[in-house]
């Protein structure tokens, strides 16, 4: 396994990390996504460790809190082998204080983390959406306290705009804060957006990237193709309003792009989208799930070779598509460089 730092902190995780969000199985999104038990996580997790993958993703929105339990309860012993990820700030519930990340919410559902995951300390906390009504005063003074205790080792950021992580940036710095170390983000072959905007102040300011459904929201199975009905058991038929869109024509020609490396090299399509991603600047970790054994040693198998320049490439050529403004690809800015030379 290949380890990275992350960001600008001591912590190193693996190029793969594994997502519980199968664990639990409940509510309308995520029992469509996996109903994984205790007995069969604690089967999943021996695997990834034995594989060198030490990092685990959950959040508490997550089947209502059950896949922190079912996260906890499997590393029973196993603890100090592991690092956890969660997420907290979406709704857990209908009442005032039951969303975004105030210092009294923040602080109960760090507790209540705790509890669920049955340990003394979470690796990495991120705060899962951006809430505007919080101070960010107000949000890294509770981030210091947490860390201060103990019960928080580092803290970073999910789906949030690149203006409020570079705020949260300047005011830790100022205040001489934790800073965050990370920011887990939707990327993958056929949505290229982080590259627009996060990625270059990921690389800027030392945070880097846990990437989150690496496989477009199930679209990069290899199973879905021009002409070719979508198979009964695609969860996409429960689950595709709840995901980043994607253009149809967009798609094949990405999966088309696929299939021709997968000639090439012998991969499977899931296991070439994911190495193309690991290879890419910032990416700290890209976060895979299983809903059984099969599935986790197929994900497995997306690191341990390289592809070529020439697949790269290939790849690159079907999935770039025009940013909006303003920020504009490299390929125009390479052109308007040629047109409009600098002045010396």
């Amino acid at each position: 396994m290949d380890y990275r730092q992350l960001g600008r902190s001591g912590l190193r995780i693996p190029a793969l990390s594994f997502g519980a969000g199968t664990f639990g199985g409940s509510g309308p999104l995520f029992s469509n996504w996996g109903t994984t038990g205790v007995e069969e996580a604690r089967r999943l997790i021996e695997i990834c460790l034995e594989a060198g993958v030490t990092l685990f993703d959950t959040a508490d929105v997550y089947s209502e809190g059950r896949s922190e339990e079912v996260l906890g309860a499997a590393l029973e012993g196993r603890r100090d082998s592991a690092m956890i990820s969660t997420k907290t700030a979406l709704p857990m519930g209908d009442g005032p204080g039951d969303w975004g990340n105030s210092r009294p919410r923040l602080l109960a559902s760090v507790d209540t983390a705790l509890r669920r995951l049955r340990t003394d300390r979470i690796d990495l906390l991120q705060l899962h959406a951006f809430d505007s009504f919080t101070p960010v005063e107000e949000l890294l003074g509770t981030l210091e306290i947490l860390v201060r205790s103990g019960k928080v080792l580092h803290w970073g950021v999910s789906n949030y705009p690149g203006w409020a992580l570079m705020q949260a940036i300047e005011r830790a710095d100022r205040h001489g804060w934790p800073r965050p170390v990370v920011q887990q983000v939707y990327y993958s072959l056929v949505g290229r957006d982080y590259e627009w905007d996060l990625m270059p102040l990921g690389a800027r300011e030392g945070v880097g990237a846990m990437i989150w459904s690496p496989l477009g929201w199930g679209r990069l199975t290899g199973k879905i193709r021009r002409g070719t009905p979508r198979p009964g058991t695609s969860r996409l038929h429960e689950t595709e309003s709840f995901g980043p869109p994607v253009a149809d024509e967009h798609l094949f020609a990405v999966v088309n792009a696929l299939d021709t490396v997968a000639e090439e090299t012998g991969k499977s399509v899931p296991q070439i989208a994911l190495n193309w991603l690991t290879r890419q600047p910032t990416v700290s970790s890209v976060i895979i799930g299983a809903r059984d054994e099969a599935q986790l040693r197929q994900n497995l198998g997306a690191i341990g070779w390289s592809l070529s320049d020439t697949q790269v490439q290939r790849l690159n050529a079907a999935s770039t598509r025009d940013a909006p403004y303003p920020a504009f690809p490299y390929r125009r800015q390479e052109a308007f460089a040629r047109l409009f030379p600098p002045m010396v």
